[in-house]
């Protein structure tokens, strides 16, 4: 039986990790040349992704980064590194161009993998708190409660996901490139304080 504290605590935490508040407008940013259908898989691809990430981590997660001498910091670093270069897509949109250059092609780039999935939802903020919930526990049941959180956290997600259409429609073609510039910017700012935050643990930044 879950501890209700222990629920209401890890749902605040992870729920602010993961930010669907935030991340919303990325995945309307994302997906606004696709229509309803295609949204929607994209959106029940990332969530799944995601999902099957984080439980991953919470079950393996320390053990893994441990065996291979990986520590959260260096990953912390990577996932920034990773979330700069979506930042550079969406302020110079590079996506236009890709699409031209592949406008023989039927489907649109998917972006429900990377960068939705990875890092924006799986994140190292999300994937090192899953790892720490997972912990508060020993055993089965401190993983189980963490997954448990997780999956209410990427409910609340998915149902975030789903009113991008309205989103994308109140905001119109205008509004979601002037959106796309700014959420870049934003995107840039904080995918340079994942690395610097990354970098402080081994001294490298004060």
């Amino acid at each position: 039986m879950i501890d209700l504290a222990f629920f209401v605590t890890a749902f605040t935490t992870l729920f602010v990790v993961i930010d669907p508040f935030g991340t919303t407008p990325i995945f309307v940013a994302l997906t606004q040349d696709m229509d309803a259908a295609t949204r929607r898989k994209t959106a029940i691809r990332s969530c799944l992704t995601a999902v099957c990430i984080l439980i991953a981590f919470a079950a393996f997660g320390e053990a893994v980064l441990g065996f291979v001498g990986i520590s959260m910091e260096a990953f912390r670093v990577a996932g920034g590194a990773l979330l700069f270069l979506t930042a550079l897509d969406m302020l110079f949109d590079r996506r236009t161009k890709r699409r031209e250059d592949r406008a023989e092609e039927e489907e649109h780039p998917d972006p429900s993998v990377f960068p939705l999935a990875i890092p924006l939802i799986a994140g190292p903020g999300s994937i090192a708190t899953i790892i720490l919930l997972a912990g508060q526990h020993p055993g089965v049941l401190g993983i189980v409660e963490a997954c448990i959180v997780m999956l209410a956290v990427m409910a609340v997600v998915f149902i975030f996901f789903l009113s991008g259409g309205v989103i994308a429609r109140i905001l119109g073609k205008t509004g979601l490139n002037v959106l796309t510039r700014l959420l870049g910017m934003l995107l840039a700012a904080l995918s340079v304080q994942f690395i610097l935050d990354g970098l402080k643990a081994f001294g490298f930044a004060s």
